[in-house]
């Protein structure tokens, strides 16, 4: 039960995301007089639907997308165009989209047109879609870093080592093994270290910074347990630790056994928490966010291979790009799991998190110039306002609009891919899903 109520919790999210994404077309292209007679939520056979001031808003069936329907997208054929079809007497399909995108609009509308928006007017409402998803994302981003938190370690002990193992190699303890300097000092797991020498302490990296600087003598440690102060000391002892990259992976010799080097030692491990950061963390934390996605997306081919591979059963599937099949399953995935200190707090934090990565694929993928996304009619009216500016400078007549009905054979194409690329996904997480919890 908690696994559907999580993928209808993430269902309800990606529809409001969708619907706000359609919303940052249509505010701006009804401010500009473009005729808007369609704004749907959805695909298919429509829900419900009801019309205010000539649009009409509805939700639809199938909500894995939405739409508003903007007149005059395509201007009319000029030039050899229109003399073609004139000639041959049939409209071709780019002339048969022409005049769909103008046939509602009536006798005086004809100024309500898209095509005839400046340049700077078309991109406000072409970018709008993609900058709603990109402000959808920012702001949950920061409810989850100032609200919530982001999981880290803490100044708080989560573990007390008791003893000093002789093997550097061994975690047991035995009767001849020595206290660790941790131990012997009393320090316990829950004490909140708040100096460590003359180290005023925030964060884990503070101790552990302090520890390997301070050497083997002794220290003063100040702790708060249980709403108590108190003043500890502890003697470091030099031990062999073994040495871990950035990532906290083992570091493994020539020999191939892990290599170790002589540092202080406490024993001593912190506590993990999720800790509130303060807004001026957010616009860092999007832009990581962002250059994440657009690495996905610069790379997406060569992922798609991959995940043909793991699907077909010649590869390990690897943790990476998955469809909407794979993110529910996500979403089921932290509504269900238990698990020691996963609570609500916890599984709101990653079901925003799921929501901010869909928002920003949404974002980065939409401004990918190819038709019918939202960057190539971006791409479109910057190609207009190029050769407008150059006709000026030559003293040429104006070009007029740019034609990109002349490029739906590709847009076909594109919407080919992209249909494909969501049936390979999708069988992918059927077959050999990838899991949250391994």
């Amino acid at each position: 039960m908690d696994f559907a109520i999580g993928v209808l919790i993430l269902a309800l999210g990606l529809v409001v995301s969708i619907a706000l994404h359609e919303i940052g077309h249509l505010v701006p292209a009804k401010k500009f007089g473009v005729k808007v007679p369609q704004y749907m939520v959805g695909f298919g056979p429509t829900l419900w639907s009801r019309k205010i001031r000539g649009t009409e808003y509805g939700v639809k069936a199938i909500p894995l997308g939405g739409y508003v329907r903007l007149l005059g997208m395509y201007p009319p054929s000029r030039g050899v165009a229109a003399a073609r079809a004139r000639r041959d007497g049939r409209p071709t399909l780019v002339e048969e989209a022409r005049r769909a995108a103008l046939e509602e609009l009536g006798p005086g509308e004809e100024h309500r047109a898209f095509y005839r928006l400046t340049v700077p007017r078309k991109l406000v409402v072409m970018l709008g879609g993609p900058v709603m998803n990109l402000l959808i994302a920012a702001v949950l981003l920061a409810v989850i870093v100032v609200g919530i938190g982001l999981p880290q370690f803490t100044s708080t002990l989560g573990a007390v080592q008791e003893c000093v193992p002789a093997d550097a190699s061994r975690t047991e303890c035995t009767d001849a093994d020595p206290s660790s300097p941790g131990a012997a000092a009393g320090l316990r797991p829950g004490d909140e270290i708040l100096r460590w020498g003359t180290t005023e302490v925030s964060a884990w990296d503070d101790i552990s910074g302090a520890i390997a600087d301070g050497g083997t003598g002794a220290t003063t440690v100040v702790v708060d347990r249980d709403g108590e102060r108190l003043t500890l000391q502890v003697t470091p002892q030099l031990t062999e630790r073994p040495v871990v990259d950035k990532a906290g992976d083992a570091v493994v010799g020539p020999n191939g056994e892990p290599r170790t080097e002589p540092r202080p030692f406490v024993g001593i491990g912190p506590s993990f928490d999720l800790v509130r950061q303060p807004v001026t963390a957010v616009p860092g934390l999007v832009w990581d966010t962002f250059t994440g996605t657009v690495k996905v997306v610069a790379t997406l081919p060569q992922r798609l291979v991959d995940v043909a591979q793991a699907a077909a059963g010649t590869e390990e599937r690897q943790p990476g790009v998955v469809g909407l099949v794979g993110v529910g399953r996500f979403a089921g995935e932290i509504a269900s799991v238990d698990g020691e200190g996963y609570g609500l707090v916890e599984r709101s934090a990653d079901m925003l998190s799921l929501l901010v990565s869909l928002n920003m694929a949404l974002f980065v993928f939409n401004l990918i110039p190819l038709l019918p996304l939202d960057g190539g009619h971006i791409a479109g009216a910057l190609w207009e306002g190029l050769r407008r500016r150059v006709a000026r400078v030559r003293e040429r007549p104006d070009p007029g609009p740019v034609d990109t009905a002349r490029m739906l054979p590709l847009t076909y194409a594109v919407v080919a891919v992209m249909l494909g690329m969501s049936v390979l996904l999708a069988y992918a997480d059927i077959v050999n899903p990838l899991s949250l919890t391994g």
